[in-house]
């Protein structure tokens, strides 16, 4: 004996699909059909997936919005409910993502150290620092200078510089090596003399 099967699903199916195309078309009765037949599933799966009241009734305003404004239904793939079900629950894991990334970045910012603003007295020693290290990189020869002005005040790697300068990165790391003990040992003079 075979087996028969309701025919409101179907019937309800159509239903669906007629008022989604009436909605489409800008016809707000449809719209209050659909909200009245849907928005309870929705609202339920909101809340469950939120635990909030208030950002519930949000997603569940914005989930008949995207039916109405974007057009994505397509009732060749599946059910209303389904599709609505879905959308409520891609939004809902949206938000608590979004959610989640404020709530770390508020919480590192929130206990990140208070670091004062920098006063007169440090931008002058800074600038101080900037001509010492300036006048100490002119000692050096020219291939050790220019390695690590281009790795320190550019950011390259020495990999990067070996390429620009056409030389293999073993040469790129040896001058920058050389060019790093020099300039300490110039800078090391250089505080000497001046705490004599």
């Amino acid at each position: 004996m075979p087996i028969s099967y309701p025919s409101a699903p179907v019937a309800q199916a159509t239903t669906d699909t007629h008022l989604v195309k009436r909605l489409w078309q800008g016809d707000l009765d449809a719209m209050s059909a659909l909200y009245d037949r849907y928005s309870g599933l929705v609202y339920t799966i909101a809340l469950r997936s939120l635990g909030e009241v208030t950002s519930a009734e949000d997603l569940t305003q914005d989930v008949f919005m995207i039916l109405m404004n974007r057009r994505t239904y397509n009732p060749n793939r599946g059910a209303l409910s389904s599709y609505l079900s879905m959308l409520t629950r891609s939004r809902a894991i949206d938000r608590l993502r979004a959610k989640s990334t404020r709530h770390k970045y508020l919480y590192q910012w929130q206990n990140q150290p208070h670091v004062p603003e920098p006063g007169p007295m440090d931008h002058a020693s800074q600038q101080e620092r900037h001509t010492l290290v300036r006048a100490a990189l002119n000692h050096l020869t020219q291939q050790q200078r220019q390695v690590l002005e281009l790795s320190y005040y550019q950011g390259q790697s020495q990999s990067e510089i070996a390429e620009q300068l056409g030389v293999p990165l073993g040469t790129v790391k040896s001058w920058a090596r050389r060019g790093l003990l020099r300039l300490r040992s110039h800078l090391q003079d250089q505080i000497s003399e001046e705490q004599s």
